[in-house]
């Protein structure tokens, strides 16, 4: 009877995913623009239907070599206009502008934002010839988008439709940058000198690496030719706010507000892992919602925010890139590698301010996404911050944006094999349609999604001995159970002696097999979680 028990528990744990009707679907739809060009990690603006780029990388992955890493060679060093609907691209060098706009203009992974006609860009990582390393910008630049675009594709000077001022505030790569109402917001990020080493910064020439475990907040006054910045106190939480190379999705708030949360991101400061919780901003301050995890889609992808004020729900789409867990047959994998993934998901935030997430049943045509952007149409209903007027879609099928670049990768896991010709920067578009009325658009709902625990397992893969990180946030008796990939049960024990919060307990398994799988799972008086770890050498 009681091994009965333990295999009817086991098969309940196995139903992580349960499939839920969606109120619309999502559909890609390749297009093809000749000689447009790969690209990652770049900024955009939009102009009567043209899009206006700077920036980013031309080759995939960055290489872990210190010597091969974010090379001079991988610079966009061209301001690059595309119109989707022709069909055509131009593009004019940055030689002509100073070199302080040339430099910071050809860095990778600035923070941008579009506010009327002017493109505004902080901060960004590159090679700085008059630093003589590689360095994080310290530069606010606002740009003319209509006037720059009309100027390259016409071949006439542009170099006066740039403005530029500095300070130690900009100095960051990896964030986001959000406005709400009148206020801009550079949330997270970090400032990165030197060349990257995954051995750390005390390693060959070493680097110098500073989380800004920051929101910084500041107003922008601009009208085409003096620039100037206000900035105000800044909120700083070296806990909730030390992530870098995420998402920042504008919202609209469950009380009708504007709004902005922060999805994942790493690293946690007490090990090498995403945060699965988020942050959520308004302009009166932010929270960090410990009642939501989310498992796909952590680091940078496109993303699509869509609001229904009918419903009051918020739903934000990740289209793809990198994570740490991926579904197999219901089941969620962790990766600790963080391997790149096809996983299309959904968060949606009801009109209580819970917050789950979804999978959705198309997925990426291949392992794309990862410093990819999404580029609305300019013609699409929205509120001022962006988000999309889910109700307002006239038709059954709405063409709403398009997918532009990011990373290409041959392989799940390339990271530690990477000679720079296992991925690249991609050049493919896609449409991206929102089918509102689709019936058969099932959804999976990742219940762990909406549980407190926010369980995660390292190393993972394993050798057989790993720790289990997981949140205790409320007094209840907790179980750890392991069973092998066959569902046999191998151990089950109650856990004493936890403390209020992050927890971590190890285990080592006897007799393991190389290459096998282990279901590892917790569980409380009140709800459950079950990761997947793989053994491997």
């Amino acid at each position: 009877m009681k091994s009965l028990l333990y295999s009817l528990v086991f098969s309940l744990f196995a139903l992580q995913l349960s499939a839920q009707t969606s109120p619309f679907n999502i559909h890609l739809e390749p297009l093809d623009i000749p000689n447009v060009g790969g690209l990652q990690s770049f900024a955009f603006g939009q102009h009567d239907g043209k899009w206006l780029i700077f920036g980013g990388r031309l080759d995939g992955l960055h290489r872990r070599q210190p010597f091969a890493t974010f090379d001079i060679a991988g610079h966009n060093n061209q301001i690059i206009v595309v119109d989707p609907n022709t069909q055509q691209k131009w593009s004019a060098p940055l030689s002509s502008l100073p070199v302080t706009l040339q430099e910071q203009l050809s860095s990778t992974n600035m923070q941008f934002i579009q506010d009327g006609e002017y493109l505004y860009l902080v901060g960004g990582y590159g090679y700085s010839n008059t630093a003589g390393d590689h360095i994080t910008y310290n530069k606010l630049t606002a740009v003319d988008v209509p006037a720059v675009i009309e100027a390259v594709v016409n071949g006439t000077p542009f170099s006066s439709f740039f403005r530029q001022v500095a300070n130690a505030q900009f100095e960051v790569t990896g964030g986001h940058l959000s406005k709400i109402y009148d206020t801009y917001y550079l949330v997270g990020g970090q400032k990165f000198i030197g060349r990257y080493n995954p051995m750390g910064p005390a390693h060959g020439p070493g680097f110098i690496q500073e989380y800004t475990d920051q929101i910084r907040k500041f107003n922008i006054n601009y009208d085409g030719n003096t620039l100037t910045v206000n900035h105000l106190p800044s909120w700083t939480d070296t806990d909730q706010l030390h992530r870098r190379d995420y998402n920042v999705v504008q919202q609209i708030m469950p009380n009708g507000q504007e709004g902005a949360t922060a999805f994942s991101g790493v690293f946690q400061k007490t090990v090498d892992l995403p945060y699965l919780n988020c942050v959520n901003i308004d302009s009166s301050g932010y929270t960090a919602n410990n009642a939501f995890s989310q498992h796909y889609n952590h680091y940078h992808c496109a993303f699509l925010p869509l609001y229904s004020a009918s419903n009051n729900q918020m739903h934000s789409i990740f289209f793809g890139g990198i994570a740490q867990f991926y579904d197999s047959l219901g089941i969620l994998v962790q990766d600790n590698n963080v391997p790149f993934v096809r996983t299309i998901a959904r968060v949606t935030r009801d009109a209580s301010g819970t917050m789950a997430e979804y999978k959705l049943p198309v997925e990426m045509p291949a392992l794309l996404g990862a410093s990819s952007e999404f580029i609305p149409l300019e013609t699409v209903p929205a509120y001022a911050n962006g988000v999309v007027k889910l109700d307002d879609l006239a038709s059954d099928t709405t063409l709403v944006g398009y997918i532009y670049g990011g990373i290409a990768s041959s392989a799940s896991n390339i990271f530690w094999i990477n000679t720079g010709t296992e991925s690249s920067a991609s050049s493919q578009i896609y449409k991206v349609f929102v089918i509102k009325n689709a019936a058969s658009a099932t959804h999976e709902l990742n219940k762990q999604s909406t549980g407190t625990l926010r369980m995660q397992i390292f190393p993972n893969p394993n050798n057989g001995v790993f720790g289990v990180k997981f949140q205790w946030t409320k007094p209840s008796r907790v179980w750890l159970s392991i069973a092998d990939q066959n569902g046999k049960l191998i151990d089950r024990e109650e856990l004493k002696n936890l403390f209020p919060g992050e927890n971590i307990v190890t285990r080592k398994l006897s007799k393991v097999a190389v290459g096998s799988a282990y279901f590892v799972t917790l569980e409380t008086e009140t709800e459950k979680a079950t990761v997947k770890t793989v053994v491997q050498e």
